[in-house]
């Protein structure tokens, strides 16, 4: 059993060596692995005014991106590897409201220039390193199910 002044000792021991712990952790996500992670050096001026976009016209109101946003429409983090450029930039300078699988998006009619701009930033956030989440499904094969 500790004395009064043992346990105070090992308490106050312990919280400093945590807290130092947690800010040394801090320090190096946020100075070392977070640009490593982002491709902070892929960033141009396209991507950042194509974020302005995204703000601007409140995408996140219907998409997620890295998990934030609203759950209505598709999630858009991998969106540039999963349906590429021209898709991407059809949908958003299309002059119809977009209705894919009965879901309808507002008809945004971008100039070109603003939906290059939104696909850089796409294209940008889905190069980011998530640690390999989400996991890539394994589908079975439907041409030899012996598979």
């Amino acid at each position: 059993m500790l004395s009064k002044s043992q346990a105070r000792a090992f308490f106050l021991g312990g919280t400093i060596l945590t807290f130092a712990v947690f800010i040394g952790l801090s320090w190096h996500t946020l100075s070392i692995e977070v640009p490593k992670k982002t491709n902070e050096q892929n960033l141009t001026q396209q991507v950042i005014n194509g974020k302005h976009l995204w703000e601007a016209n409140n995408c996140m109101g219907c998409h997620t991106i890295l998990g934030e946003g609203a759950y209505y429409a598709p999630e858009l983090t991998k969106a540039y590897e999963r349906r590429g450029e021209a898709y991407i930039k059809a949908a958003l300078m299309s002059k119809e409201p977009w209705s894919p699988r009965g879901r309808k998006m507002v008809a945004y009619a971008f100039s070109e220039q603003d939906a290059n701009d939104l696909t850089a930033f796409l294209k940008w956030i889905g190069e980011t390193d998530l640690n390999g989440f989400p996991a890539k499904p394994k589908y079975k094969s439907t041409v030899n199910p012996s598979k």
